[in-house]
């Protein structure tokens, strides 16, 4: 065991939870109407809860386990509950455990990003089942092809951190659910604005130095790669930010909190899956186009296409996370301060197989979630009445009242 390596990925471990308690939940809550803060802080801290049991249970054996002889697809339950995993079982430098623990954190995040596409309309026993379904069937899965030897590992899919297993999963499927539920009441010309950007801004401030163990932390070691990944993951996400600023300012001449924010978040994303590949100038170029990119998507999606993904988490993390894996074939050069691809790899072979893994996995998320909310909807009420949407879900799901002078 690596003292170093283990030191480092126990405090990434306390960074990537951090992202979601409370990092995303407040980023989240700040955008909904008062009557919903308490629903979405419920949402992601039970999906934590439900997810830690998940992922102990079954989900981690599917995704790493080493599921037979050249099994490309699954890894089996052959790990289930930590089968044979022990004080002093190693997985590299690290105790198995330890890696267990950062990559449940990850599955944590990944179906707590999808809670921004359907705050304020959904029932939480929905949310709660088909958080637990959709990371056993989406996302371990996913987790095996790229991460844990599966096909896509086999392709040569560059992925570092999440770009497709997180952000393109959750992205797609944030989508998908969006239409299925359909519009809130009042969208997209009478909806109130975010009752509090300045919890938003807090919450997006914890996600900023959360990522660092998000990135950072999937070196599974304290070395150079790690110090480059924290280094183009904070010049990405500042990049970001100001990407989306400028565009609020040319449009509009206002650069909002709200924007500026959700710019960075879109740096992230972006720069997510290239961190472990690409140097500064692929940081900065990442961060800027991201957030170009993922602000324009924004707008299409919501004002052209009338899709209510209501905190725009297609827009921001599905095409942010797509980008970034395209772009990461590129910037991974050495001639653009790369750490290079493959040998007898050419970029344009590269691109070719980050194409291939963007769209397989979006079809696989896109077509299992659909399944899964129609098949758990017969049996649970998946949109709340209109009544329970006009009061607020803070009262018609919880009971409680995030501000009582309402």
């Amino acid at each position: 065991m690596n003292g170093a390596d283990t030191a480092w990925i126990l405090t990434s471990t306390a960074l990537v939870l951090f992202m979601t308690l409370p990092g995303l939940a407040l980023f989240y809550a700040g955008l909904v109407r008062a009557q919903n803060v308490v629903s979405v802080l419920m949402n992601c801290f039970a999906i934590a809860c439900v997810i830690s049991v998940v992922w102990l249970v079954f989900a981690y054996s599917i995704a790493f386990g080493d599921g037979g002889s050249g099994n490309t697809i699954w890894g089996g339950l052959g790990k289930s509950f930590l089968s044979g995993v022990g004080v002093d079982t190693l997985s590299g430098g690290i105790p198995e455990s330890l890696f267990f623990s950062f990559q449940m954190t990850f599955a944590i995040i990944t179906p707590a990003l999808i809670v921004g596409a359907y705050v304020e309309r959904i029932s939480f026993q929905f949310v709660l089942v088909f958080s637990a379904l959709w990371v056993l069937l989406v996302y371990a899965p996913v987790v095996h092809w790229v991460w844990g030897g599966g096909f896509l590992a086999d392709q040569g899919v560059i992925d570092f951190a999440g770009g497709i297993v997180v952000h393109v999963t959750a992205g797609v499927s944030a989508l998908v659910l969006a239409i299925m539920l359909g519009r809130r009441r009042g969208f997209p010309n009478e909806l109130q604005p975010p009752h509090n950007p300045g919890m938003t801004m807090i919450g997006a401030a914890m996600l900023w130095v959360g990522w660092f163990g998000f990135n950072a932390g999937t070196a599974l070691a304290a070395d150079g790669t790690a110090g480059m990944a924290m280094t183009v993951t904070h010049i990405s996400a500042a990049c970001g930010a100001i990407a989306w600023s400028t565009c609020e300012l040319i449009l509009f001449r206002k650069a909002s909190l709200i924007g500026a924010v959700t710019g960075m978040v879109a740096g992230l994303a972006t720069i997510t899956p290239a961190s472990g590949s690409v140097g500064p100038v692929g940081g900065l170029v990442l961060g800027l186009a991201g957030g170009v990119l993922c602000y324009t998507v924004t707008q299409m999606i919501k004002q052209k296409f009338k899709i209510d993904d209501s905190l725009d988490v297609f827009a921001v993390h599905g095409i942010g996370g797509a980008l970034g894996t395209l772009l990461a074939a590129v910037f991974a050069a050495e001639s653009l301060g790369g750490a290079g691809l493959a040998e007898g790899v050419t970029m344009a072979d590269q691109l070719g197989v980050q194409a291939y893994g963007i769209v397989a996995v979006a079809i696989w998320a896109a077509v299992i979630t659909f399944v899964i909310a129609k098949v758990i909807s017969m049996f649970v009420q998946f949109r709340v009445s209109e009544e329970d949407e006009e009061q607020g879900l803070d009262l018609a799901m919880h009971g409680e009242r995030g501000y009582h002078n309402l």
